[in-house]
């Protein structure tokens, strides 16, 4: 059966420099080829391609989607990690390089399996006529994007090719919101960039940069108004006000830390610590006490005051005793004389917290009391 593409010598082929995977790696922006090669290999299993092309060839039916540059240089759009596999392959050199040294010998395999993979076959295309097959396939297909990688290219679509963000989620089969909250996620990150509050790359994480902080985060009101954030700010490719640029970088330090002043990040837990966030940035006590160095969980006694703290306090003492009274029978030996010298000593505190609310009632009524007749 004929080739149904054109073939393209595997040589010329080059990776995407601008493909929105890499930019969870810091590999700069203009990323030289071996950096973007090592890198798919590493981190985007490559291993399993390369495998399957060893020993069963190169699948005409799967082309490689093309752009032509400015300078006439072909760029693999959509498929970089199958180019990334074949020029493995063709290598040995390259192989020990970048460690893949398990990979198969093709020669062994077939003898014919090298002069198969010196072209493969492919399409000329543009990214401008190919995003909505790359949103569709990488947002919600089979070989998807982590949040980031999804973010850069819904604002190069937006920003670049002016689709608005509805169409793209309409397009690519995503909900509208996922759309907009993850751009308007990048768009505070990159005008933080810009203003240079804040560097990607020195933000302390374990698990790459955990974008789902920031565009998670902007739904919370606490950090809106900390912002100066409005529904319509959302679209803006500068949604911070330039008054609040100064806040926006204290934001990001408390949600990512900073290596270079080895700042350790406030965020620990995702699902509970941003609603905390949020709450303590309702609270002029609880941003200074966040300025002042203190943990998330101080500032948030800061921002709540003595008197919730206290209800709070009282409120779970009374559960934890009602867990000790339930538990009495089948969990207190009457030989045990530690547990009774507790419960004694807590009896005693209970008795001192009501004489000393009562004290601060007696005073408060003696004080009405003067002011009335006065």
């Amino acid at each position: 059966m004929p080739d149904p593409y054109q073939r393209f010598e595997t040589s010329k082929l080059l990776l995407d420099p601008e493909n929105p995977r890499l930019v969870e790696f810091d590999l700069g922006p203009e990323p030289r080829q071996f950096d973007i090669l090592k890198t798919l290999w590493e981190r985007m299993a490559v291993t399993e391609v390369a495998m399957s092309i060893a020993w069963n060839g190169y699948f005409a039916h799967e082309p490689l989607f093309i752009e032509k540059d400015e300078d006439g240089q072909l760029i693999v759009i959509e498929g970089n990690r199958r180019l990334v596999a074949v020029k493995l392959l063709l290598d040995a050199q390259l192989r020990k390089k970048v460690g893949a040294t398990d990979l198969p010998e093709i020669d062994k395999i077939d003898p014919n399996r090298r002069a198969e993979l010196l072209s493969l076959p492919g399409q000329l295309t543009t990214r401008r006529d190919l995003w909505r097959y790359l949103g569709f396939k990488h947002v919600n297909g089979t070989a998807t994007w982590g949040a980031y990688a999804k973010a850069q290219y819904v604002a190069k679509i937006h920003n670049e090719y002016g689709v608005p963000l509805e169409a793209i989620a309409q397009q690519i089969g995503d909900y509208n919101n996922t759309v907009e909250r993850q751009y308007h996620g990048l768009m505070v990150v990159e005008q933080a960039e810009r203003a240079k509050v804040f560097n990607r790359n020195n933000a302390m994480r374990k698990r790459g940069f955990e974008f789902s902080h920031v565009y998670e985060g902007l739904g919370r009101e606490g950090i809106q108004r900390f912002l100066g954030l409005t529904r319509e700010s959302r679209g803006r490719k500068d949604p911070v006000p330039s008054g609040k640029i100064k806040h926006l970088g204290e934001l990001l330090e408390w949600l990512y830390g900073n290596n270079a002043k080895n700042i350790e990040p406030r965020m620990r837990t995702q699902s509970k610590d941003l609603e905390v966030l949020s709450s303590v940035l309702l609270s002029k006590d609880g941003v200074h006490a966040l300025r002042s160095g203190l943990s998330l969980e101080l500032a948030r006694d800061a921002a709540m005051g003595d008197e919730q703290l206290f209800k709070q306090a009282l409120a779970h003492c009374k559960g934890t005793l009602q867990d000790c009274v339930g538990l009495v029978p089948t969990g207190f030996e009457p030989g045990d004389d530690y547990s009774f010298s507790q419960a004694q000593g807590i009896e005693h505190l209970a008795t001192e917290l009501v004489d000393s609310m009562i004290k601060r009632r007696k005073k408060r009524r003696r004080s009405q009391e003067a002011s009335v007749d006065a």
